[in-house]
């Protein structure tokens, strides 16, 4: 990997969860100079050789007084209190503030109402139902929107807000993603949702990593949708990028959207794919051409897969029991026998 032309000084607002770690690990290759500041509560033991500040963003900013840097990568920031501080008093200290935000903020997903030919970045955003709630849980979206409304308010021409969606990839705490190439390789019948042409739509933290590096080396501003790839990417592509990494036995049942959703799964359970026809359908049609316009780059989906296997096999064998996203066995077989029997099948 070839260093940035210009090293720059950045400064993580977190660093060390999921997609942190990625970053971190390419600002590195591409010759930055990083600071850290977080609580120093997850993995405390990474990069050692890296400047680390100790706060929270909950009124323990102290740390950052008195410091410069050229950007800064929030990705900690939930509470539009925290990041209305941290942008306050970052706003003569950084020339540029990367947000990590969320494709969750549009209110579609709220209303239904998805717009034609994909949401982009102009939709409308999602309202906080409950006006000074902090519920990061109950209102995740509607909270990141008045977060980038914060950011704007200290950085109005130097902003860039990065909405992902699915973030994918080694390292991913949800195991949202990871059920799929996981149960493909445990092989047998396999529930396959949907239909072949489903279209999906997913983010492999590691591009994620590298596109923000990349937005802040070319001073890019403005919201991204942070979704690919930018070619139409099928749930039969998916599914049989994930065989391709995997020996195992495997035959894929197709199974209609409607009569999963009649089964009593959950309308994210399954996602990257979403029901066509369901409240959010509109999760597999976001606007991504100025996010790819921007720097964003895609590595093959079978890398994704395979590396994601890899990682998750890397864990004792009591932790890969403990799949924590999908079809339990159980309700994945109790679904195919009710789909073979169904009298509307």
């Amino acid at each position: 990997m070839t260093q940035a032309p210009k090293p720059l000084s950045i400064l993580f607002l977190g660093g060390t969860g999921f997609i942190g770690p990625h970053q971190v690990e390419y600002a590195l290759k591409r010759g930055h100079k990083l600071t850290l500041f977080n609580r120093g509560k997850t993995n405390p033991g990474l990069f050692p050789n890296v400047e680390k500040l100790e706060g929270d963003r909950d009124g323990k900013l102290d740390a950052l007084k008195g410091r410069k840097w050229d950007a800064v990568i929030d990705n900690s920031g939930y509470v539009p209190r925290h990041v209305k501080d941290s942008a306050r008093l970052l706003k003569d200290a950084v020339g540029q503030y990367l947000f990590v935000s969320t494709v969750g903020i549009y209110n579609a997903w709220y209303s239904g109402q998805w717009p034609e030919g994909g949401t982009g970045e102009d939709a409308p955003k999602a309202p906080l139902a409950e006006p000074g709630s902090e519920a990061v849980g109950k209102y995740y979206g509607p909270l990141k929107a008045l977060c980038e409304e914060e950011v704007l308010k200290a950085f109005p021409d130097r902003a860039t807000l990065v909405r992902p969606g699915l973030i994918v990839g080694p390292g991913d705490p949800t195991d949202r993603f990871t059920y799929w190439p996981v149960r493909i390789d445990r092989g047998g019948e396999v529930l396959a949702a949907g239909s072949p042409d489903d279209p999906v739509l997913y983010i492999d933290a590691r591009d994620l990593a590298a596109w923000c590096v990349h937005l802040l080396e070319q001073k890019t501003t403005g919201p991204f949708n942070g979704l690919g790839p930018l070619k139409p990417f099928s749930m039969a592509e998916m599914l049989y990028g994930c065989r391709a990494v995997t020996s195992a036995p495997v035959s894929f049942t197709w199974v209609d959207g409607g009569f999963i959703a009649e089964q009593k799964v959950a309308p994210m359970a399954l996602i990257p794919w979403v029901w066509p026809k369901g409240p959010i359908a509109g999760a597999s049609h976001f606007r991504r051409d100025r996010a790819f316009a921007s720097g964003l780059t895609f590595r093959p989906f079978a890398e994704t897969a395979r590396d994601t296997l890899q990682w998750f096999k890397s864990f004792p064998a009591e932790c890969q029991a403990k799949l924590g996203a999908g079809l339990a066995a159980e309700k994945e077989a109790q679904i195919l026998t009710a789909w073979r029997t169904a009298e509307h099948r």
